[in-house]
């Protein structure tokens, strides 16, 4: 019997939907938060924010018990560092894991009391996948005159980062420090911390770190710079274009272009809905929430 294309894509359909369960991973959220704990996806970020804590501590980022880390586990859970502790001396069973409102579910530590502010950064901007805050002392030396480092001047810098925002101060731990900086999340992956420090997110812990060696070294580069006693020399505003439009296409932040069009990106429906649906399948397939 000849088959229509109606009874063969319907075939393909059910073939590729039985592929797709046959592989999925369970998502964080379909198991037990002790089961979460101890994932090898778990165990695996828990090394990279040892690692991390570590370079903080070595790069003089954070002092005492100062800092902290953390990392989305699904879409329910967080991994975050536990108060009280030093980043440079981190172990797994340092690792509290928590739910979106701040409860700690596993771990033999309390968790960061700041841990607030990286649930307010994940809850506002869905693209956070990791944060990390600490007090790098270049650019906490901006934070604490209430002022921000000057831009286009390093175009490594204006790539990754690009203009930065400064959060109103709050006493640390608070939800008001939290909300703090829920009017920059989107537009900016650094925020500085008035009289605090500085808070980045990005995709991973160890990009969120980078972030925080780019800021530091551009503000000490920037302070030294002034020292010369010439005028600073700005890249050119056609420059400065090309490399937002490199931004763009990289999927950085920028608060220069927020309510611009993106030229080359797709504006059919049909389009966005099939973005939509392999997005859901790769999420499928790799276990993510």
């Amino acid at each position: 019997m000849e088959q229509t294309a109606g009874s063969v894509s319907e075939q393909v359909r059910e073939v590729v939907e039985a592929v797709m369960e046959a592989l999925r991973v369970p998502r964080a959220e379909e198991v037990s938060p002790t089961s979460v704990a101890n994932s090898f996806e778990a165990e695996a970020l828990r090394g990279e924010i040892i690692r991390v804590g570590r370079k903080l501590w070595e790069r003089q980022y954070v002092d005492g018990n100062g800092g902290n880390i953390s990392v989305r586990l699904g879409s329910k859970y967080v991994l975050c560092t536990p108060t009280m502790m030093s980043k440079g001396d981190l172990e797994p069973a340092d690792i509290c894991l928590s739910d979106m409102e701040g409860n700690i579910l596993a771990g033999d530590r309390l968790r960061t009391s700041e841990l607030l502010l990286h649930l307010e950064i994940y809850k506002s901007n869905p693209r956070a996948r990791s944060v990390v805050h600490c007090h790098p002392p270049y650019a906490t030396a901006f934070a604490i005159t209430g002022s921000v480092p000057p831009v286009g001047l390093i175009s490594e810098f204006e790539i990754f980062i690009g203009p930065i925002a400064l959060a109103p101060y709050e006493t640390p731990g608070t939800q008001a420090f939290a909300e703090s900086v829920r009017p920059y999340v989107h537009n900016h992956n650094t925020i500085l911390l008035s009289n605090h420090g500085v808070v980045c997110w990005s995709d991973t812990v160890t990009h969120a770190e980078w972030l925080i060696e780019i800021l530091d070294t551009y503000c000490k580069t920037v302070l030294i710079a002034q020292q010369v006693g010439k005028p600073l020399q700005p890249i050119s505003s056609e420059k400065i274009q090309e490399i937002l439009a490199l931004k763009r296409r990289m999927g950085f932040p920028d608060a220069r272009m927020a309510g611009q069009p993106d030229p080359a990106a797709p504006d059919s429906a049909a389009s966005a809905e099939l973005d939509r649906l392999v997005r859901q399948v790769v999420n499928r397939l790799e276990g993510r929430g």
